[in-house]
């Protein structure tokens, strides 16, 4: 009942992305983080890199936010995974690619995006 909930909130905001552009616009939220640091935080552009990516504008879509690119085939296959039986139906593959030492893996890499990214104005 939850997958079904989270998917159609997900297509509504998709649909909400592709319609309507969150550089320009009053809809979509600005990031506190940049707004109080100057810095951008992991998740910054994100929005403008969804609605280019939506657009078919993936050189665009990773200038805005690359870690969110190159991170959706890795989010995608663990939604279809989660669909198809989960933990039950491919206990080893889910516990090593979604377990608690990817988890870690994903903070180091967070973490790291976030010092590259305002470091090297990326």
């Amino acid at each position: 009942m939850y997958g079904k909930i989270l998917l159609m909130a997900g297509a509504v905001v998709l649909a909400i992305l592709f319609l309507y552009d969150p550089a320009h616009g009053a809809l979509f939220p600005k990031c506190p983080f940049l707004l109080l640091t100057g810095y951008k935080c992991p998740g910054c552009g994100s929005q403008r890199a969804m609605h280019a990516l939506l657009h078919g504008e993936v050189k665009a879509s990773l200038g805005f936010n690359a870690l969110l690119v190159l991170s959706l085939p890795y989010v995608i296959t663990g939604f279809w995974l989660e669909w198809l039986g989960g933990k039950q139906g491919f206990p080893n593959f889910s516990r090593r690619f979604f377990g608690p030492g990817a988890a870690k893996i994903w903070l180091a890499i967070v973490l790291a995006w976030w010092l590259l990214r305002n470091l090297t104005n990326f």
